[in-house]
């Protein structure tokens, strides 16, 4: 039996192959599944060949070869490897310092690398599942409030076509340089924070009473990414509590307002 290994044991359309063993000087074409192709080189102990585009999308197939005399040699498995494909990722932003990135598709399975543009690839094993991976996104600090970012997947059946597959990058909201107006008040005063950076995308108004009791989830309009009008929580405690704002970028410092 000539045939003793292919290498590498797997790839795609247009991958070169080694066929590895002895008595193959012969050769005069190469069995790939169903297709005959002709080989690139042939010498006594190895015959090298591309895989043809009349490949399967993915599977395995048996691999052998053809010699003068007629004969056909041994078979040995091949698996083709199908590009993998991005359709959807479990979030649609990440803060600057990075975080979980859950990426759905499919062809996952063989292992590969997540790419969320041109930031450090992301490596993540084989043997996992084939429609969705999640790994460890970078860090990145947008030039500004956000930005956005391409996400695709390389493995060894090639990378996928980049699309609509995107994450965002947020900044964390500051309202270090912020103005409240008023600053003073009875509970329940509506006040409008302004002056403050990132305010885009916000996800959540908190006011921290005096005795530290904290209101999440206040109703908010927002003028535009540097103010908000919001509202003191009618049951906060009189004394000097303080707002804060959180993004997917994550969270501000506070913004002072006296409750009287």
């Amino acid at each position: 039996m000539p045939i003793t290994s292919v290498t590498p044991n797997q790839g795609k359309v247009g991958d070169t192959i080694s066929i590895n063993g002895t008595s193959l000087g012969t050769t005069v074409s190469v069995n790939f599944g169903s297709s005959v192709v002709a080989p690139a080189s042939v010498s006594n102990t190895l015959v090298t060949f591309v895989v043809p585009t009349t490949a399967p999308c993915s599977g395995q197939v048996s691999v052998s070869v053809n010699l003068s005399n007629g004969t056909r040699s041994n078979s040995v498995p091949f698996f083709v490897i199908v590009a993998p494909t991005t359709t959807g990722l479990g979030q649609t932003c990440l803060p600057a310092g990075g975080g979980p990135l859950t990426v759905f598709g499919t062809g996952f399975a063989a292992g590969g690398t997540v790419h969320v543009g041109a930031l450090t690839p992301v490596a993540f094993a084989a043997g996992g599942s084939n429609t969705q991976v999640t790994v460890t996104a970078p860090a990145h600090t947008p030039a500004g409030c956000f930005d956005t970012q391409q996400v695709t997947v390389t493995t060894v059946g090639g990378t996928g076509t980049a699309g609509t597959t995107q994450v965002d990058y947020y900044n964390a909201p500051s309202l270090a340089t912020a103005t409240l107006t008023p600053a003073t008040g009875p509970a329940g005063t509506e006040t409008t924070i302004s002056g403050a950076t990132c305010l885009i995308g916000i996800t959540d108004v908190t006011f921290t009473d005096s005795a530290a009791t904290a209101f999440t989830g206040l109703p908010f309009t927002p003028v535009d990414a540097t103010s908000i009008v919001t509202a003191v929580p009618a049951a906060a405690a009189a004394g000097a509590g303080a707002f804060t704002i959180t993004t997917c970028g994550g969270t501000s410092g506070p913004a002072t307002f006296t409750v009287t």
